[in-house]
């Protein structure tokens, strides 16, 4: 995991949490769709990637959308799937300006 991070830009209001969620996601491939609690249990209980609560792993991925990271795709389950824009940002080729939450959020 995160052998991409170096190539990544430092982004304001991010951290390893958000990195950890999407590698995460990018690491299942394809079109998956998850919610929080199966995220967080991959990345503390199998991964030992992460020594976070729930809920931090639950708030993070409430924020990647506003950032165009993830796509929340259903409202009442809170399921959550990886975006191209966030496959762009794993991938280093986005700048901290792209990932800006907008001034209305």
């Amino acid at each position: 995991m995160d052998v991409l991070a170096g190539m990544r830009p430092r982004v304001e209001g991010m951290n390893e949490v958000d990195d950890a969620i999407l590698e995460f996601f990018a690491e299942q491939g394809g079109e998956i769709v998850l919610p929080p609690t199966v995220v967080w249990y991959n990345l503390t209980e199998v991964e030992k990637a992460l020594d976070k609560s729930t809920e931090t792993v639950a708030r993070r991925m409430r924020n990647l959308p506003k950032r165009g990271l993830l796509e929340k795709v259903d409202e009442d389950r809170a399921y959550y799937t990886l975006t191209d824009k966030g496959r762009a940002y794993l991938a280093g080729e986005l700048n901290p300006e792209d990932l800006k939450i907008p001034e209305d959020e």
